[in-house]
């Protein structure tokens, strides 16, 4: 059965985000500054209650604050593939939203929220947003984007349904990453336990020490005019340009691959990266780090990154543990970091960061563990993406009208 399609504007409207400037934040919240969430709390179809800000409640309108069943989603980026990720307000949270995002409120008794929330999961939105930002270079959503944007709308017995079917798959995911949490606390403490063990017999370092200049060094990458947007190719056979979301996880992730041609890479050799760089993030979402995997091919960096090769005296593994989980390194971290509402690091602050570090022979050790912990964990990561395809292909079955009530009644 085929069935009605319906512009989402006739189902839902859209609020956009408070806009605040560095005079209306505080450090903490209080009676007089609530909590706000930003693109950076997109995550994975949540919203994740990390790294928020505090805005002045003058500014705060009562429509900004998030409820259950809406869709928060990131209305305006720097980066194009970041533009109209979405994430799903399963509860009603105490938190409002800012001005580079925008919730889609779906009217409560036409639409499933659930229904309503998964399609903006669905390859059919994300298609379509990818296909207007790319084609008009924007780097914004406008509202008539959203308001025209069409969902099948069955009777709301049968939206529930495939909701239904749609949250277990998704239920599972989310245990999924609970057995993937517990591997990573597991990883952090044996890094602090580790670190206890050896600490009367490790050196006091700064970074720059460990730095191997022979190699590449310690380097961001190419600035203003040497690397444009437009410049970026589709050609997978182009060389690969790493940025912000390929360390955010602080492991390194293949995703949001964007190449340059071979001609343009010859004029930016000095920014490649190399198998073992530790990389670190130093714009928006700034601190992450990841090891650059030993299958990587020719790759450079963006702006976004701070890329370091190493030198004899230092792992990658354990500089990668130590600005990950090291608590004085994280606070010198934070109490550098440049920048009001988006926090910023440079070369300056990282090279000057100081930590204990062992001898290689205890740092192989640890780097042992850290296989054992990992290998676990590839294993939970690969069954979590068959978990994701399989969602995936439901909400596009069901989001082109293909997924039939008898294999509803089949999945459930």
């Amino acid at each position: 059965m085929t069935w009605e399609r319906v512009k989402v504007g006739s189902i839902s409207k859209q609020v956009r985000g408070v806009a605040y400037d560095k005079a209306d934040l505080s450090p903490d919240a209080s009676e007089t500054h609530h909590a706000v969430v930003r693109a950076n709390n997109i995550q994975d179809g949540e919203v994740v209650l990390d790294d928020l800000v505090f805005v002045s409640t003058k500014k705060l309108s009562p429509q900004q604050y998030l409820r259950e069943g809406d869709v928060l989603i990131a209305a305006s980026s720097g980066s194009l593939s970041a533009v109209g990720k979405a994430a799903r307000v399963r509860k009603g949270m105490d938190v409002a939203f800012g001005a580079f995002c925008k919730v889609i409120r779906p009217n409560h008794g036409e639409v499933d929220l659930g229904y309503f929330a998964h399609y903006f999961q669905s390859q059919q939105y994300r298609s379509t947003i990818s296909s207007l930002a790319q084609g008009a270079n924007i780097n914004n959503i406008r509202n008539e984007h959203i308001n025209n944007l069409e969902i099948p709308l069955p009777p709301l017995p049968v939206q529930q349904r495939i909701a239904a079917v749609l949250d277990e798959v998704d239920a599972l995911r989310q245990k999924r990453d609970r057995s993937i949490n517990s591997l990573e606390a597991l990883r952090e403490s044996a890094y602090i336990l580790h670190l206890s063990e050896n600490q009367a017999s490790s050196t006091r370092v700064r970074v720059s020490e460990l730095i191997d200049p022979h190699r590449g060094g310690m380097r961001t990458g190419p600035f203003g005019s040497q690397l444009l947007h437009s410049e970026f190719v589709d050609d997978p056979g182009g060389i690969m340009v790493l940025g912000i979301d390929n360390a955010v996880k602080n492991r390194f992730r293949y995703t949001g691959e964007r190449f340059i041609t071979p001609e343009k890479y010859e004029g930016l050799r000095r920014y490649t990266v190399h198998p073992g760089d530790v990389l670190v993030t130093i714009m928006g979402t700034c601190g992450r780090a990841a090891i650059v995997p030993s299958d990587i091919p020719t790759a450079i960096n963006t702006k976004h990154l701070c890329a370091m090769t190493l030198n004899e005296r230092c792992l990658p593994e354990y500089l990668h543990a130590t600005l990950t989980y090291n608590h004085s390194v994280l606070k010198q971290m934070g109490a550098s970091a440049r920048g009001a509402i988006m926090d910023g690091l440079n070369m300056g602050i990282i090279s000057g960061l100081e930590f204990d570090l062992p001898d290689i022979s205890n740092q192989r050790k640890l780097q042992q563990v850290f296989a054992e912990i990992d290998s676990l964990n590839n294993k939970a990561l690969h069954a979590r993406g068959i978990e994701d395809a399989l969602l995936s292909s439901i909400q596009t079955r069901a989001f082109s009208g293909e997924l039939a009530l008898r294999d509803l009644e089949a999945l459930l």
